[in-house]
């Protein structure tokens, strides 16, 4: 069901350091800074040949992303992108399974515009996973 890695986000205390260190330090190339409102987030894409690393900052005193800092003060992976298919196939199929999807269960539209769901990190060994429609 699931296809290729889209990415590994990395929640980050700082965003802009962070982007530079990935930038100036890794010699990577990197996205500007992006605010995502509708998920409480600020993004930075990183390129890599096989893959992308999506670093994510705070936008917003709801931000997800404030509550997984207070957790973890440095910063950390925050959870894995997978793609799919169809996502709603995936997550009917995910459900019938006893797997539970966060929210309200419907796609939101994610930072590359295509529908993705959130997969509960109990059901998945601990790990936040992201699914997005390829």
């Amino acid at each position: 069901m699931i296809g290729r890695l889209n990415h590994v986000a990395i929640a980050v205390p700082d965003l802009e350091a962070a982007r530079a260190l990935y930038r100036d330090t890794l010699g990577a190339r990197v996205s500007p800074i992006v605010d995502q409102p509708e998920h409480g987030v600020r993004t930075v894409f990183v390129d890599l040949p096989n893959t992308k690393i999506e670093l994510l900052g705070v936008l917003g005193e709801n931000s997800p992303i404030a509550g997984f800092l207070e957790r973890n003060p440095a910063g950390g992976i925050h959870h894995l992108c997978y793609e799919v298919e169809d996502i709603l196939a995936a997550r009917d199929r995910l459900r019938a399974q006893g797997a539970r999807v966060l929210g309200d269960g419907e796609p939101k539209i994610g930072a590359h515009g295509k529908p993705v769901l959130f997969l509960h990190p109990k059901d998945f060994c601990g790990t936040l996973v992201e699914l997005e429609q390829a």
